[in-house]
């Protein structure tokens, strides 16, 4: 079949000293425009009594999108919500309906956190899992790796998952039903993976981390490239490329790179907002005010001209396609200076990805980089950062 891509779930390399694991990829992704009606054949291949995760508003499309289509398997299906967010609260609440149900597939519908929600149940059940994403926010549908947050949206911490999903479902019509926002918000998320890459691993000699930086950077090029284009034409093929790009290939990196080609200063940013921002900005617009954070680091820490070079680019690009710059686009424009000491303090937890930039960086350093993002290339020396300064630009 044409739309198929099939690979091995995961990939295990050896060395002299030490086993690796790669969670490459699903073992199965259908993609195409309508495929939604013509997967349950597939599903029944994975279980018979599914429990379908998702949120209160997704289980409404998926009563009249899904279910009937898996009815005419004859499978006995459970539906629940997943709640507010993939908190603990939900995981246990699941884990519970699913034993109810006598499962014996979970079925992920939804956004990122619906996603992760079903990946870390199905994993916790010992279950095989399917995923089928409803927009182009993140690459959660094919990574193995589950985000867990408080029940108010604070980021507590990460689950590294045994494989990837079973089998990922990619339906470009469910996709184009979601709010241009994020698939928005997808492209932040997705271009991201360059910016981090590239400073975590491309030193790094190792052959598949070598093919995931290069494979980050053509994702970047397809993102500068092709987003505007796309988001002007819900639907065509520039915008199923786009859509490609955040939900699968972005899933490529993560999967042929591991850990190291994940997540440096960007994704520490985004969770140390989480904790100062809860609900009200989405998980890629966060990220993609974090790689400007990042990028401004980098220059200021490093005097970096090729990383204020990018931040510029960059700002150019987010102002075309309607990215956050700045605290005050992500809802936190009366930000004080005690929220802003928090968000930078959580992103500087000692297991913080943050810690994979090549340098230190201290909490003041890391204030002064949020609230100024937006600021012209200056060729004086900005190492030395003043507390009052940030404290100034906050209350502006």
């Amino acid at each position: 079949m044409s739309n198929q891509l099939s690979t091995q779930p995961s990939l295990s390399t050896q060395t002299s000293s030490s086993f690796f694991t790669l969670t490459v990829a699903p073992a199965k992704v259908i993609r195409g425009s309508g495929v939604l009606q013509a997967v349950a054949a597939e599903i029944a291949c994975l279980g018979s009594r599914p429990l379908i995760v998702a949120g209160e508003s997704t289980l409404a499309i998926s009563r009249k999108n899904l279910q009937p289509v898996l009815e005419t398997q004859q499978l006995n299906i459970a539906q629940a919500s997943y709640g507010a967010d993939c908190c603990e609260a939900s995981l246990k609440s699941l884990q519970k309906k699913a034993k109810e149900h006598k499962a014996d597939v979970i079925i992920g519908v939804g956004g990122g956190k619906a996603l992760d929600t079903a990946k870390l149940v199905a994993q916790q059940l010992q279950l095989p899992v399917v995923t089928i994403p409803t927009s182009g926010a993140t690459c959660a549908a094919w990574s193995a790796l589950s985000n867990v947050y408080s029940e108010d949206g604070a980021f507590l911490y990460d689950v590294a998952l045994s494989r990837c999903p079973d089998l990922l479902i990619l339906d470009y019509d469910l996709i184009k039903t979601a709010p241009q926002r994020t698939l928005v918000a997808g492209i932040g998320d997705a271009i991201a993976k360059w910016y981090e890459a590239s400073v975590s691993s491309g030193h790094l000699q190792d052959t598949l981390i070598i093919a995931a930086v290069q494979q980050a950077r053509v994702l970047r090029d397809i993102l500068l490239q092709k987003s505007a284009a796309a988001l002007k034409e819900p639907g065509s093929e520039v915008w199923r490329e786009v859509v490609d790009a955040t939900v699968l290939m972005a899933g490529v990196v993560g999967g042929l790179g591991g850990a190291q080609c994940r997540t440096v200063a960007a994704h520490a940013v985004h969770n140390g907002l989480t904790h100062i921002s809860g609900h009200g900005s989405i998980h890629g617009e966060k990220v993609a005010f974090g790689i400007l954070v990042q990028l401004r680091l980098e220059e200021m820490l490093q005097g970096n001209q090729l990383a204020a070079s990018a931040r510029q680019q960059l700002l150019k690009f987010y102002t075309e396609i309607g990215l956050p710059q700045k605290l005050s686009d992500l809802g936190l424009g009366n930000i004080t200076l005690g929220e802003l000491q928090t968000g930078a303090e959580m992103a500087l937890v000692p297991n913080s990805d943050i810690h994979r930039l090549p340098f230190k960086v201290a909490p003041e350093q890391l204030m002064a980089a949020m609230v100024s993002t937006t600021a012209p290339i200056e060729s004086k020396d900005m190492n030395r950062v003043s507390p009052k300064g940030i404290s100034d630009e906050v209350e502006a």
